[in-house]
């Protein structure tokens, strides 16, 4: 039992709601967190993604949790705000290595967790699911679970299909422990609307340039809103672009709106780690 962490983890799911959705703009290392944290963010998530990309790895279930699990503590002692962490499947095929990774998540520091269905069977998932709340009810720790679904990804089906599916998977996935559904491709405003109202628990929905506001989503019924991957994408365009540029035209354009270093260099410096 951590009474301290439970506290932040109750704070944490206070955030969820559809008056003032949680924004969620995703970290993948501890620059990146510190930057989102003193952008005013009221609490950090983490991109499976960019914490893959950033250590070598392809994203897709490739990460090993070790490694995995370091990224995490490193970000939770560097902010002062909750952290919820993107552990894709598990890293693990077992529920046994599933509940080990929510384990040491837990003890990591992490109130939350993302984990995915992908292209697996939904049964199988809500086993998933409920390996994990089984492993935070036996650590003492409250845990927000948000049980992301990749039915709009996969785009199997037509639309009201989809959403029917959705909200099928949604029900299981509660029934087996979530705290909340996230619907990565629901997009348009009637989709969005008719997941909010038939999902029981806080809806997050990912977006990017050309979304629906955070405003606009929130009047639909969304509680929360994550960017996902794309600001490491855009991170790593940059990188793209300046060294394009500087092997090409010989020039610096790319890198003309940084940063500030003394800025970045001081908010590590400040950081709760120390």
């Amino acid at each position: 039992m951590n009474p301290e962490q439970n506290k932040t983890a109750a704070h944490f799911r206070s955030l969820h709601t559809s008056q003032k959705p949680l924004a969620l703009s995703n970290a993948w290392d501890v620059a990146s967190a510190v930057i989102t944290e003193a952008a005013g963010a009221p609490a950090i998530a983490t991109t499976s993604a960019g914490v893959a990309w950033s250590l070598g790895m392809p994203d897709g279930d490739r990460l090993d949790r070790e490694r995995a699990v370091a990224v995490i503590a490193s970000i939770v002692d560097a902010v002062n705000v909750p952290v919820t962490a993107d552990i894709e499947g598990g890293y693990s095929e077992t529920l046994e290595g599933i509940a080990r990774t929510v384990a040491d998540i837990l003890e990591a520091g992490a109130v939350g967790i993302n984990m995915e269905d992908g292209s697996r069977d939904p049964a199988e998932f809500a086993e998933r699911l409920s390996a994990a709340r089984k492993a935070a009810h036996e650590a003492g720790r409250e845990l927000f679970i948000n049980a992301r679904t990749d039915v709009f990804l996969a785009g199997v089906g037509t639309l009201e299909q989809q959403v029917a599916e959705v909200l099928a998977r949604a029900q299981k996935y509660v029934e087996a422990g979530a705290d909340g559904i996230f619907v990565p491709g629901a997009a348009d405003a009637e989709t969005v609307a008719a997941l909010a109202a038939g999902i029981s628990v806080p809806v997050n929905v990912m977006v990017g340039a050309g979304s629906l506001s955070v405003g606009e989503l929130g009047r639909l019924g969304v509680s929360r809103v994550s960017l996902g991957s794309s600001i490491a994408q855009a991170a790593y365009a940059v990188a793209q672009r300046a060294a394009e540029e500087l092997n090409t035209t010989g020039t610096y354009t790319a890198v003309a709106e940084v940063v500030d270093y003394g800025f970045l260099n001081g908010l590590l410096d400040s950081s709760k780690r120390n």
